[in-house]
């Protein structure tokens, strides 16, 4: 007959070096598990923040230099309250136009040839624009702003088309995605809009 052979029993030194291998091995999982969870919320929290309070929009085109150039990144925020003068982002078929709020809702446009334009017949500070202009206006002149909508420019009034034009016209409030507040990029023009 054969004589079985037994392993012997691993001491206590090699039980313990075990134990503290399959300890460290947990505690890894567990600082991945808690890594992946966090960003995870992180991700889904910012994610809410930037579509539901500020979201975050690019600009194109250069309707609106010099208060804004195409590639800034602007962050908005959404509200039912806007006010003249108010850099808001605005539905458009499916894109977001950039436009000042000029007039809001049962005041009366008007605009003269050298583009100096008027509310309620009292000509507007328009620090902001840098060259006026009337721009692509087919629409009739003096102009009253239907209710629940405002009138809205480009601050750059050469090439901006906007309300001036029946192809945008006047925005109703519905329509309006949020104020432009601040500027994100780029760094050296990192700031408040106004």
């Amino acid at each position: 007959m054969k004589k079985r052979e037994v392993n012997p029993s691993p001491d206590i030194n090699e039980l313990e070096r075990e134990l503290g291998r399959e300890k460290q091995k947990q505690k890894f999982r567990k600082a991945v598990r808690s890594t992946v969870y966090t960003l995870v919320v992180t991700a889904a929290v910012a994610v809410l923040v930037a579509t539901v309070l500020l979201p975050v929009m690019r600009i194109y085109g250069n309707s609106m230099t010099p208060t804004l150039t195409e590639g800034d990144i602007v962050l908005s925020v959404k509200g039912s309250k806007f006010e003249t003068g108010d850099v808001v982002g605005v539905y458009y078929g499916s894109k977001i136009l950039v436009k000042r709020i000029i007039a809001q809702a049962g005041e009366w446009v008007d605009i003269d040839a050298r583009g100096n334009v008027y509310v309620n017949n009292e000509l507007i500070d328009e620090p902001y624009v840098s060259e006026k202009a009337l721009g692509e206006c087919n629409i009739e002149l003096p102009f009253q702003v239907p209710d629940n909508a405002v009138f809205v420019m480009g601050d750059h009034r050469k090439t901006s088309i906007d309300s001036r034009n029946t192809s945008v016209g006047c925005i109703e409030t519905d329509d309006i995605a949020g104020k432009i507040i601040f500027r994100a990029w780029p760094f050296k023009k990192i700031g408040a809009i106004r």
